[in-house]
């Protein structure tokens, strides 16, 4: 799992390595794109608040579920037509206050979605 160093990015003005946008500190890049994203997100969100809505979790771990899973199962809860479905290899644990409106599809992802179209 090596790579030749001239392969790794280098920031043109200061040129130490680049990272990616990942939160793991508080470098995470929030900019235009990132923002208007976000409000796109928060409209969609407000647009289908009383819609039948499926939360699909596909792939996400237990590394960090604060990103998709928590919020995800927050408002399944508050969204009495909202469903949440996992599609992951792994084993999940879904919240007990989800009952029969939660699911783990215990599969490969490209397996899933190809047996669903």
């Amino acid at each position: 799992m090596r790579i030749p160093s001239a392969l790794v990015p280098r920031c043109p003005v200061c040129g130490r390595e680049m990272a990616t946008n990942l939160r793991v500190d508080n470098a995470f890049v929030e900019d235009d794109g990132w923002r208007a994203a976000a409000r796109r997100y928060a409209d969609f969100l407000d647009r289908t608040e009383k819609a039948r809505t499926l939360f699909l979790d596909l792939g996400s771990g237990w590394n960090t579920p604060g990103i998709f899973k928590v919020p995800f199962w927050r408002m399944t809860l508050r969204r009495p037509e909202a469903r949440y479905a996992c599609v992951n290899l792994e084993p999940d644990q879904l919240p007990a206050e989800l009952g029969d409106r939660a699911a783990h599809v215990a599969s490969d992802i490209g397996a899933a979605l190809a047996r669903l179209a």
